[in-house]
């Protein structure tokens, strides 16, 4: 199957190594992939703060780049930014004949990268074992916007070795938010620890999710919280796409 990745900057500037394992496993699962030249920033932080105008050039952009590409489906590393894609581009081109058009054939291929292994590959086990106590943050786009709730926890079911142990709250908001977390910092700063509280709690050896950005927000937390004693022990913070590619 031909797919178009969507990595989403976090994961083509910061964390390589997601977008690594993530074309690992696909190709492993018979997919042949591209990535579309002119694909930067989808704009989600513009539309998130309510700048619509500013918003319109950069989400013209992706949609070119991704309308241009004829893949069956296109597969998101980040559920933050998809929901951009899905939810917020519409409302801009509203007036807008040619992009509502092109938008609609780009968000119909658009699949989160479990969601389109559980559901349009109708895969649950990938062959990855990764032996360790596993907790899952249920992140807010992905899960309450896009739905996504079932299939990440489907596939690590069957991850050898592995055992999942969920969190309390695991569906609470790790307090990111994209410009939330710079907009009232003392707010998110407290979401964050709360939610290492209760990643702490778990006796999680790994934390996972498949949002770079809470990931990255949660790895932040955890670090302090292990600098300044609150914390004895090192948990480690993994996309997804990691662990489905292990072979521990």
């Amino acid at each position: 199957m031909k797919i178009a990745l969507f990595p989403g900057c976090m994961v083509d500037m910061i964390y390589p190594e997601t977008g690594i394992a993530a074309v690992n496993v696909l190709e492993r699962l018979g997919c042949e992939i591209s990535l579309p030249d002119k694909q930067v920033c989808c704009g989600q932080g513009l539309v998130n703060s309510g700048y619509a105008d500013g918003t319109r050039s950069v989400a013209k952009n992706t949609i070119k780049a991704y309308d241009a590409c004829k893949e069956d489906f296109i597969v998101s590393l980040t559920g933050s930014c998809m929901n951009a894609i899905v939810n917020d581009y519409p409302p801009l081109f509203e007036d807008d004949p040619v992009f509502s058009a092109k938008l609609r054939s780009v968000t119909s291929r658009f699949r989160e990268f479990t969601q389109f292994i559980v559901d349009e590959l109708g895969v649950t086990d990938v062959g990855a074992s990764f032996p360790h106590t596993v907790t899952f943050h249920k992140s807010c786009h992905s899960t309450r916007l896009l739905g996504i709730k079932e299939q990440p926890l489907k596939l690590l079911d069957n991850v050898a070795g592995l055992q999942y142990i969920e969190m309390e709250h695991a569906d609470r908001c790790c307090g990111f938010g994209g410009t939330f977390s710079f907009k009232e910092p003392e707010i998110s700063g407290e979401m964050v620890r709360e939610k290492c509280r209760t990643i702490i709690e778990s006796g999680a050896e790994v934390v996972t999710g498949v949002d770079s950005p809470c990931l990255m927000n949660i790895k932040g937390a955890l670090s302090r919280m292990r600098s300044t004693g609150e914390l004895d022990r090192d948990i480690r913070v993994m996309h997804i796409a990691r662990i489905l590619d292990a072979k521990e």
